[in-house]
């Protein structure tokens, strides 16, 4: 018997990470009240509406283990590899602009490799010249990560890299490469009064 904190459905389309058409699912009573009933995604099932979808839920496996084989394959290919994105950007490295998945994504399918977007897990935009790794993930095994250079298009006259140093979010952080100088020595007139001796008093 179902739990009172979830309700069994049917399936009527494929959803991700909670199952495929025809498949019988156990879902919380909000998600199927809220999204899953209202949008027709899934209804209450019976042995009919089950055995309706019995084609269509083959037809979605046989779909679902290609696209695997594929993210598979993907994924042994994106072993090991580095892509280089060009970008213009200021004296410091800045860029003008970012780089997004959608930019990482653009440059893997220029090699044929076929990775959608949501796919590739970027915190936030690229904003600064520099090495990257960055992970891209299918499913929850199926998962590598690969390295990303973005490179200045042009000389960057005023920024020395050897001074470069970027935290993990790729933000310049400031390097002392050298020491401050020793302070001078104070004027005469700053300096304190010496104390009196004893055999001044």
């Amino acid at each position: 018997m179902a739990s009172k904190k979830s309700v069994e459905l049917l399936l009527n389309e494929t959803v991700e990470n909670l199952g495929i058409v025809g498949d019988v699912v156990m879902v919380k009573p909000g998600y199927a009240r809220n999204y899953l009933l209202p949008l027709q995604i899934a209804e209450v099932p019976t042995e009919e509406k089950v055995e309706a979808l019995k084609e269509k839920r083959a037809e979605a496996k046989a779909q679902l283990e290609a696209l695997r084989a594929q993210r598979v394959e993907t994924t042994g290919k994106l072993e090991g590899i580095s892509i280089k994105l060009t970008r213009s950007c200021n004296d410091q490295g800045v860029l003008y602009g970012s780089v997004t998945q959608r930019d990482i994504s653009d440059a893997l399918a220029e090699g044929e490799l076929m990775v959608e977007e949501r796919a590739i897990r970027l915190n936030q935009p690229i904003r600064r010249v520099g090495s990257y790794t960055v992970l891209v993930q299918f499913e929850k095994e199926l998962r590598v990560e690969i390295a990303i250079e973005i490179l200045p298009d042009r000389t960057l006259e005023e920024l020395d890299e050897e001074d470069m140093e970027f935290d993990e979010d790729g933000e310049l952080v400031e390097k002392n490469s050298k020491p401050k100088a020793a302070p001078t020595e104070a004027p005469a007139n700053d300096a304190e009064p010496a104390e009196a001796s004893e055999t001044d008093a």
